[in-house]
């Protein structure tokens, strides 16, 4: 099968770097795939699940924060603010964070304040699903 160059970059590290068949990413409306040679451009990524699979057949699964994708010339770049595999998750700090971005929610906020307390409840929920997903205890 066709491949590309895939590299998925987190503040904190490259997640992944290497040859890749299929990407698959959480946009605003649903999911979108990328395959070799697809055309260039420049979207948006969402919280969510990212799943690829590599040229040996292994499926991955990464939680990711919101962020940047950008394909050109058979490479896909992914930027974004965090990316964990299921089993870095700590399912407890992810229910602490959930409960906490909960609370500030039905507190008087500034819409700045709001707007970040959904993103921190949207990063908690997505982290806790796919946990729960690849992970059940």
């Amino acid at each position: 099968m066709n491949t590309f160059s895939l590299k998925i970059t987190a503040c904190d590290r490259v997640f992944y770097e290497g040859e890749c068949e299929i990407l698959i990413f959480p946009v605003e409306d649903g999911e979108m795939a990328i395959m070799a040679h697809h055309e260039q451009m420049t979207t948006t990524v969402e919280i969510g699940e990212l799943r690829f699979r590599t040229p040996d057949g292994a499926e991955h699964v990464a939680i990711v924060s919101d962020g940047m994708l950008q394909v050109a010339h058979n490479q896909v770049k992914v930027i974004v603010y965090s990316a964990e595999t299921p089993e870095e998750i700590d399912a407890f700090r992810a229910r602490a964070a959930e409960e906490r971005a909960r609370e500030q929610l039905r507190q008087k906020q500034s819409i700045m304040e709001y707007h970040i307390s959904r993103a921190s409840l949207a990063r908690a929920m997505a982290r806790l699903r796919g946990k729960d997903k690849h992970m059940p205890e």
